[in-house]
């Protein structure tokens, strides 16, 4: 009648450092429960969720190098060249043109070639790789610090002209006369009307001695001529101050674009 009362043992208490975490992935559309092996660790090992962590990681670097003084500037240059799609010198098969001065080629990549004003005009057919070979000249500048702008011929003319016609010609020419260099693609390919022509030859006349300038073409200059509104005389001041300090670079060969298309059909 009087025992003892058996003792109830309460349950062990977990502290906080042994109590087990878990966290809720943060991957948009996964939701998942995980505990973390990493105290920074936010999301779980499925691999959409780790690709979504290396993408992450990769765009951490870009913010991280554009952060620095000289990121920015090669970012902001890389914004202003306005080039089209990154090309890389090291991209281009020298293997495929029938004839193509490589030698050349790479020395007109030198720094000097900008520091020393220079002038080069890449001649050739079309699908040879001029555009490639323009592209990564720019690029190549631009990681070097160098102010670039790419621009079409064509655009280039509409663009004075239409400030011409608005009063606001000194301003946009100094879009085109600023940079140290200045790649000009596809004169040519399209006719050149007597205002375009004397545009062009502002743009060239102000750079000359005082700006690079790289220019791809399909016409010889022996028919620049009939491309500049057939005003013998402007194409042959153009022609006279491109290559005063300049080089014709000349490419033959078969177009690039058509190289998969002819191994099929000989098949």
């Amino acid at each position: 009648m009087g025992g003892e009362q058996p003792t109830r043992r309460s349950p062990p208490r977990t502290t906080r450092r042994h109590r087990p975490r878990t966290r809720v992935c943060l991957r948009k559309g996964c939701g998942r429960r995980y505990t973390p092996r990493r105290w920074n660790q936010r999301y779980c090992q499925d691999p959409e969720c780790l690709r979504e962590v290396r993408r992450w990681q990769s765009r951490q670097r870009q913010r991280r190098r554009r952060a620095s003084p000289q990121g920015r500037q090669q970012h902001r240059q890389a914004e202003r060249a306005r080039r089209p799609k990154i090309k890389a010198l090291e991209e281009y098969d020298f293997t495929f043109p029938k004839r193509i001065p490589k030698q050349t080629i790479l020395r007109f990549f030198d720094c000097d070639f900008v520091a020393r004003h220079g002038c080069a005009v890449f001649i050739g057919p079309s699908g040879t790789g001029k555009t490639h070979l323009l592209t990564a000249r720019g690029y190549a500048a631009c990681q070097k610090g160098i102010s670039v702008r790419f621009t079409r011929v064509v655009d280039m003319i509409n663009a004075l002209t239409t400030a011409h016609l608005n009063g606001t010609l000194g301003k946009v020419l100094r879009t085109y006369t600023k940079p140290e260099l200045l790649l000009l693609d596809e004169p040519g390919y399209l006719p050149i009307d007597k205002r375009g022509a004397d545009l062009m030859f502002q743009v060239v006349a102000a750079r000359y001695e005082a700006g690079a300038i790289v220019v791809s073409t399909n016409r010889p200059f022996k028919d620049w001529g009939a491309v500049f509104d057939v005003d013998n005389t402007l194409a042959t001041a153009l022609i006279d101050r491109l290559m005063h300090h300049g080089e014709a670079i000349v490419i033959r060969g078969d177009r690039y674009r058509m190289k998969d298309k002819k191994t099929d059909s000989n098949d």
